[in-house]
């Protein structure tokens, strides 16, 4: 059923390789957009409004993309992120406007939701039921490595000594759009046509949205991607204001964000044991309650060194909720609207980027840079109580036969990979 052990077990590295360009440019242009919005005279409330347009457009267009995906290919949404977020870096650093610097950082957003719902979409597609949570998690290893080289790129080229941050930081925007472009390099061939024979046949009916947001494990996996996704979302806008006020230099915050991303693919090359030892539901829970403690606690003016530390933790608590997260939505969700569900999925975090960094720049105005962290601390938590009453979705043990998926009917051996593996 699953491609990763046939003759094309290339195509998730291909992936992972093409997302770690697409999502370091994309790692790379958003502190980028923050220092040149600062230079461009934004205050706390002008990032928060930026970085909430990033997701504005991804908010309406992630359900008919996710229905399109479901009943057609998932690769040609790939190239098109990539233009997207290539021509989105590229146009923020020639904007010398506030205005025009969000309508380029949304046109940004939707470049990445575009990739982002066709390449989940091809995982969840290619993948055996029993190898999801496993290559959920290699995938956003692609997305960690992009966070870990982005920053450190953003802050070794932005400067802000002698009025140079606007210069410097539109120089960035500039490289990011070109890393981007690299990502064209891994796109070939990346999607499997396993159901030749569907082609012709009547397309099966549209699930209902409704239908899809109340299966079992659909809410909890969307709420708990939205916490997550906006901790690290906010870390990575509001890390680069924190810096500024307590005099930490632009390169010593892209270390600290680049740290926080490696200490997330440490978290997902180990996820197939500690999935073993607690369990999907332990492992979210758990990650979410520490992870929520700790986004709280940075807060709290503390030493760079310590700082650090608790960003590290931080970051493996992270890694754990995306990947699970998709197979939670993945597996909850009916067989033919997957891609729909993963859109949905996709429509919730790019709701809690719009929502999160508005009401982040309303707090941080009015209680400080440092109180939106407190704010995502408490959304983390309540992640870890949804988390906790969840399904436990232990990995299975190795023994030769996969696990049945819980969204799929029992069928007969000669339908059966068609309707494991729907178009």
């Amino acid at each position: 059923m699953t491609d990763t052990t046939g003759p094309g077990r290339s195509w998730l590295l291909r992936l992972v390789i093409a997302f770690a360009f697409a999502q370091g440019a994309v790692s790379m242009a958003r502190p980028a957009v923050s220092y040149r919005a600062l230079a461009l005279g934004a205050d706390e409330r002008a990032i928060g409004v930026i970085t909430g347009v990033y997701a504005l457009l991804p908010l309406f267009a992630a359900v008919p993309l996710g229905r399109r995906t479901d009943h057609g290919r998932c690769a040609p949404l790939l190239p098109l992120g990539v233009v997207l977020i290539a021509g989105g870096c590229a146009l923020s650093g020639r904007a010398d406007t506030l205005t025009a610097m969000a309508a380029w950082s949304g046109v940004m957003g939707l470049g990445h939701l575009c990739f982002v719902i066709g390449a989940q979409s091809i995982v969840a597609r290619q993948s055996a039921p029993a190898e999801q949570d496993r290559n959920f998690g290699h995938f956003t290893i692609g997305a960690s490595l992009g966070q870990l080289i982005g920053p450190i790129a953003a802050g070794y080229l932005i400067s802000e000594r002698d009025g140079a941050m606007g210069r410097t930081s539109a120089l960035a925007l500039m490289v990011s759009a070109a890393v981007a472009a690299v990502s064209f390099a891994s796109l070939w061939r990346i999607e499997h046509r396993t159901a030749p024979a569907r082609r012709g046949r009547t397309p099966s009916a549209k699930v209902p949205v409704g239908s899809i947001l109340r299966a079992r494990g659909v809410p909890a996996g969307i709420f708990i991607s939205l916490a997550v996704l906006s901790a690290t979302d906010i870390l990575t806008a509001y890390l680069p204001v924190v810096g500024e006020h307590r005099g930490i230099a632009p390169a010593t915050v892209g270390l600290l964000l680049s740290l926080r991303a490696a200490a997330t693919i440490a978290c997902r090359l180990v996820m197939t044991p500690m999935l073993r030892m607690l369990g999907r539901a332990g492992l979210l829970a758990s990650t979410c309650l520490l992870a929520g403690l700790l986004c709280a606690a940075i807060a709290l003016p503390v030493p760079v060194p310590v700082l650090a530390l608790m960003l590290a933790v931080l970051g493996f608590c992270l890694g754990a909720g995306q990947p699970l997260s998709m197979t939670t939505v993945v597996q909850a969700a009916p067989a033919a609207a997957r891609s729909t569900a993963l859109a949905l999925r996709l429509t919730g975090n790019r709701l809690g980027q719009v929502a999160t960094p508005a009401a982040a720049g309303l707090v941080a105005g009015v209680a400080g840079t440092a109180a939106p962290f407190v704010m995502l601390g408490a959304l983390l938590i309540v992640a870890a109580g949804l988390g906790a009453r969840g399904r436990d979705g232990r990995a299975p043990r190795r023994s030769g036969v996969p696990e049945p998926d819980p969204a799929v009917p029992e069928v007969g051996p000669a339908r059966a990979g068609l309707n494991r593996n729907p178009t």
